[in-house]
């Protein structure tokens, strides 16, 4: 079997990186061989009941039928008025990985037979995918994805599908409501030790997706180009003893940073800390950063201190457990910008979107779920928004694919996936569509969609049957 060479690291412990067909990257060192995790295409991200109703499909000669499946949420999250769709371009970048190595197969042959074995081996999804652009708002009902194949290739992404979704779109719904509360002002990203470290990479494109101005993340810079920012924690001020202790950190700070860095001044007098700010970077420093207190008191004390020294310039970001009604409440003010980590990477209240995957067609006939609070309804379905001619939206209109209504309206429903194929754009091209189409969807929506409060969904969704 033909192998290669793909690095040596001839060190203190020799690493060999070897690339053999079907079985992807493995590498050997002194603790063994090992299959890289890079090489393994996404199949196990799934739950085990997929599988198995794979393995039966095949076996009662159903897993052939054309079906279409959807995803959609019956509801919007417990107050929520809208939501933002997230998750696509990081979706049709797994679905053109998936499949199942060598390694996930010995896994899997614990439980399948030879003949799914063999599918899955195999495995490529070739079907269609069409669905709502990444960054467009949803609501209640709205088909936000349609997935057309056999049953046997759509039934294997629902979990990953749905995990994707669920998180990217919970994460910037959330963000969405940030960005809104702060009024311009721009967010950064910083909620990455709050969650587990793959989802804090997703987090960080989520919220800039929704109008974040950046991340303290540097995998999400390297992996998405989501702008990178920080500068300094408390730790570094605490490494400082002496009697100049905080003035001695921030001095160093600056000569490595320069003037315009952001000096984080409460972690012990913040009037103190102000005073050594200005003294170590003069009156031309970036900003200072308030993380703890009395947030809305102290940023009127600081802003007048740095008045009084001359700093006019100097800006002032306050950070320490914000969320939406806390930026709120923080809008009269002098604050020029807000740090936010733990409430936007759980979802603010929702850390689900509350996404289904539901089947609604089989070789063109409709079918639908009628279990009680978890109706769903069948056939192919796209939807249209109609608006003022001032551009604030009306309502959602949905219907049957390929019938749309005699109301004018903006199309939702776009092509993803053909064949197999992504056609949509992908990659930094659709982060910035996306972050210009969360912008424009808020701006449509009419001024009480906008209001923090619990309250009804800021449109209503027209379904159409027939």
């Amino acid at each position: 079997m033909p192998c290669g060479f793909t690095g040596v690291d001839v060190a203190a412990d020799v690493t060999i990186a070897l690339r053999i067909p079907s079985r992807g990257a493995i590498e050997y060192s002194r603790y063994g061989w090992r299959v890289d995790s890079s090489a393994r295409r996404g199949g196990l991200l799934t739950d085990k009941y997929e599988l198995t109703m794979l393995a039966a499909a095949l076996r009662d000669g159903t897993a052939g039928r054309r079906t279409s499946f959807e995803l959609f949420a019956r509801r919007l999250p417990e107050g929520r008025r809208y939501g933002v769709v997230a998750g696509t371009d990081r979706f049709l970048e797994a679905l053109t990985a998936f499949g199942f190595d060598d390694a996930a197969l010995h896994l899997l042959s614990a439980f399948l037979d030879p003949e799914t074995l063999s599918y899955l081996a195999d495995f490529r999804f070739r079907g269609d995918v069409d669905g709502y652009p990444e960054g467009e708002l949803y609501f209640a009902g709205s088909p936000v994805l349609s997935v057309h194949g056999s049953f046997a290739e759509c039934i294997v992404l629902e979990t990953l599908l749905l995990s994707i979704f669920n998180h990217d779109t919970a994460i910037a719904s959330a963000a969405a409501r940030m960005v809104s509360a702060a009024d311009d002002r721009p967010l950064i990203e910083m909620g990455s030790r709050r969650t587990h470290e793959h989802a804090a990479v997703a987090a960080a494109r989520a919220a800039y997706l929704a109008g974040f101005a950046g991340t303290s993340n540097l995998e999400a810079h390297r992996r998405f180009g989501v702008p990178v920012l920080g500068t300094s924690a408390h730790a570094f001020t605490l490494l400082h003893s002496g009697a100049e202790g905080e003035l001695a950190a921030f001095r160093s700070q600056v000569a490595a940073q320069g003037v315009d860095t952001t000096l984080l001044v409460d972690t012990y007098d913040v009037s103190t800390g102000v005073t050594n700010a200005v003294q170590a970077a003069g009156p031309r420093l970036g900003a200072v950063r308030i993380d703890s207190g009395e947030l809305a008191v102290l940023a009127h004390q600081v802003r007048d201190q740095l008045d009084r020294l001359g700093a006019t310039a100097t800006k002032i970001v306050v950070s320490g457990d914000l969320d939406e009604y806390a930026i709120a409440a923080l809008r009269a003010a002098p604050v020029d910008s807000y740090g936010v980590g733990t409430a936007l990477v759980t979802g603010s209240g929702a850390p689900a979107a509350g996404f289904v995957y539901k089947l609604v067609e089989v070789e063109g006939r409709p079918v639908q779920k009628r279990s009680a609070d978890k109706t769903s309804a069948g056939g192919r379905k796209q939807a249209l928004r109609v608006s003022r001619p001032s551009g604030t939206l009306v309502e959602e209109v949905v219907h049957p694919a390929g019938r749309p209504p005699q109301d004018s309206g903006r199309v939702l429903t776009v092509p993803l996936v053909r064949g197999g194929d992504v056609v949509a754009d992908t990659g930094a091209t659709a982060l910035a569509a996306a972050r210009d189409r969360v912008a424009s969807g808020l701006r449509s929506l009419p001024w009480e969609g906008l209001k923090l409060a619990h309250g009804e969904p800021a449109i209503p969704t027209r379904l159409i049957l027939r």
